[in-house]
């Protein structure tokens, strides 16, 4: 067996190619001076541990001796897990894009010894990627000024995909320009089965919270709230039925590969199940539907049960594959469903479609929904109640039943940003559904993430693994941290987390923030620089870490008091107006950025002792263009300064921190909000 130097590591991504006969470096100097020394082309292959199509060409190319000993004669080879080093993805994912117009994983992409890409692409065949090895080596051997003029040109292009035009209509109502955003992105969505009018299917949370706000704001014509309202609703109904969500273990996968929902990439990663739940959880808040509370209830299940580390903090993702098989650990054969169904089988069979719907290949069928409940319930002569209990009898069996099976692997790493998502998810279910111990793993999670991913510097560091952190944080880790620690404090009113948020924000206006254009970096100023530093604007399946730290800035600020964060936040905005107008999906976190500036943005200070049962109150209220503030005691905090009053708990229902007089009942407060909201 081959072992290379990838042994060392911890990333379950690399150690999946420890043992190619590849040379595989880690990213790190001695690989980089290695290649100066020899004068070698680098390859610079990134995937992550869950990534089907990483897997297959490892073992039709990376697993091959005659592909390795090609590989290890003409060039370095370094092998980086996007998830570890998401900075050093964004560069070279640029560059292929650049290169071929499209990108995804694995992703090849082959530079000058000094990191500056020369030629990339995504998956090849076997006899393809021979054929670039070659030419890319006799270019490197005969023509090395083409190859160095081509990296100029590349490079360059790169660094401009940095530049932002500073939007001339700055001053746009936002009404027309929200209403403009939706128009555009109405011709893209499909009205019948959901999502967008294409596949794959990307449930991409952060758009359909866009959605949610806007259905539900009075900068938006009633007429055109109603569409927004049915899509969306629309949108979440299909996907808690179709394939991509697993009706027995709960949870989503990455994405579907069909316009229907139906056939997953069967993938789960703890992003996509952290934005989902908070979707769904503040889409009860509006539409108190069932369904949405059964998918948050199920995801967190599945969260806990097969994500949650002993320590409390939360693993990565679950792979596609198990046995080398995509989705074998998910679909079923319907023999061995009739067997363990028995007489209910029929039933069965009718609720999650084990029919020609439901099939997919080589007789395996995946569980998924059409009929609502009510309807077959009729047919059966049932109650919907002797339907649902005989429903969860029969998912308990053959949940009981997979755990037999060999488990998709395991990506048992832990990011700072991922775990502030899910932090932030437990907090949002807590908010829609009162569940006490919702809040205690979200608690315990963030405060482990501030003392074991804590750099000693005041930062934060970006992975843990086997008991140790490492990578110094990028700008996702800080964001979306802040963003959980703030929503923490509005759930506890506990200051530490206020104090530490302020602190957190701080590091990195300092490490992070580019006073030319009033945005930032993705990477630390303590990093070692790379060919670019890059600046995140457009909104993916993750937020953009300059979207999500602008909502921090406009948040903390209006908690605070302090207008020289809301004005960076205000400032970034109005830059992205024009891309938030073409594009809404891709600029979405912007846009619940632009209704919170729009729309009259509230804050509640609750003082008194009965606080917390006040704020228990007012949570399940779907308030998005306000923050909370509170205290059962004195507090120097601006918003409850000299408002506290000995025998009796206030309301206070602020705007810009001039407050209407207080209130004593939250029916009273939930009026003076209605009356501004509704206006």
């Amino acid at each position: 067996m081959h072992t290379n130097a990838l042994i060392h590591e911890s990333s379950p991504y690399l150690l999946q190619h420890a043992h190619n006969p590849v040379q595989w470096q880690a990213w790190n100097d001695t690989a980089w001076m290695q290649a100066k020394k020899e004068n070698k082309l680098v390859l610079i292959s990134i995937g992550y541990s869950a990534c089907h199509w990483c897997h297959v060409m490892e073992h039709e190319c990376f697993e091959d001796e005659h592909v390795a000993r090609i590989m290890n004669d003409h060039f370095v080879c370094i092998k980086v897990d996007r998830e570890e080093r998401p900075d050093v993805d964004q560069i070279y994912m640029t560059a292929v894009q650049l290169m071929s117009g499209h990108g995804g994983w694995p992703l090849n992409c082959f530079v000058l010894p000094d990191g500056r890409p020369v030629y990339g692409g995504t998956y090849f065949r076997k006899e393809e990627w021979m054929n670039v090895l070659f030419n890319l080596a006799d270019i490197w051997k005969t023509e090395p000024d083409k190859a160095i003029h081509y990296a100029d040109q590349l490079t360059q292009g790169i660094r401009q995909t940095e530049l932002i035009a500073v939007s001339s209509d700055a001053d746009t109502p936002a009404s027309k320009t929200l209403g403009i955003s939706w128009s555009n992105w109405n011709q893209r969505l499909d009205h019948k089965e959901g999502g967008p009018n294409k596949a794959p299917k990307f449930p991409l949370p952060n758009n359909y919270l866009f959605l949610l706000h806007l259905g539900e704001s009075a900068l938006i014509p009633e007429q055109e709230r109603g569409h927004i309202r049915k899509h969306l609703h629309l949108t979440l109904r299909k996907m808690a039925f179709g394939g991509i969500y697993d009706h027995l273990g709960g949870g989503f996968a990455r994405y579907s590969t069909d316009s229907l929902w139906k056939v997953p990439h069967f993938e789960k990663m703890l992003y996509d199940n952290a934005q989902l739940v908070s979707l769904y959880s503040e889409a009860y808040l509006v539409n108190p539907d069932p369904l949405y509370k059964q998918v948050v209830t199920e995801t967190l299940a599945f969260i806990t049960r097969e994500l949650q580390s002993p320590e409390g903090v939360f693993y990565s993702a679950l792979d596609a594959d198990s046995e080398g098989i995509e989705g074998k650990y998910y679909v079923w054969k319907k023999e061995d469903l009739e067997y363990i169904c028995g007489s209910d089988f029929p039933l069965f069979a009718a609720y999650y479609e084990v029919t020609e719907t439901g099939y997919w290949e080589h007789g395996n069928y995946i569980l998924l929904r059409k009929e609502e409940e009510s309807a077959l319930a009729k047919r059966f002569g049932l109650t919907v109640d002797t339907l649902q209990l005989t429903i969860q009898k029969l998912k308990q069996k053959l949940l009981l039943e997979r755990t037999k099976r060999i488990r998709p692997g395991l990506d048992d790493k832990s990011l700072a940003s991922w775990n502030a998502l899910m932090i932030r998810a437990f907090t949002d279910a807590y908010r829609a559904f009162g569940d006490s111990n919702f809040l205690t793993t979200a608690r315990h999670c963030a405060l482990f993430i501030l003392d074991k991913f804590n750099n000693g510097q005041g930062g934060l560091l970006h992975n843990y693994k086997n008991g140790k952190a490492s990578i110094n944080g990028f700008l996702e880790d800080y964001c979306f941290t802040l963003e959980a620690i703030l929503a923490l404090y509005e759930c506890t009113f506990e200051e530490h987390w206020l104090e530490k948020a302020t602190n957190l924000c701080d590091y990195v206006i300092l490490h992070f923030f580019d006073e030319q254009t009033g945005f930032f970096y993705f990477t630390s100023s303590l990093d070692p620089a790379l060919i670019a530093r890059k600046c995140e604007f457009s909104d993916n399946v993750i937020p953009a870490s300059n979207s999500s730290m602008a909502k921090v800035l406009f948040r903390l600020g209006n908690l605070l008091g302090d207008t020289t964060y809301t004005d960076k936040a205000i400032h970034m905005l109005k830059q992205v107006r024009q891309e938030l107008e073409q594009y809404a999906e891709g600029y979405s976190n912007w846009g619940v950025l632009q209704l919170w500036v729009n729309s009259p943005f509230y804050q509640v200070a609750i003082v008194g002792k009965a606080v917390d049962e006040k704020l228990r109150e007012l949570l399940p209220h779907y308030l998005p263009n306000l923050i909370f503030a509170g205290s059962s005691s004195e507090s120097n905090l601006p918003l409850l300064k000299n408002r506290y009053k000995e025998g009796v708990t206030l309301l206070y229902v602020c705007k810009d921190h001039v407050c209407l007089a207080p209130v004593t009942e939250v029916s009273k407060a939930m009026e003076l909000l209605h009356q501004t909201y509704e206006s």
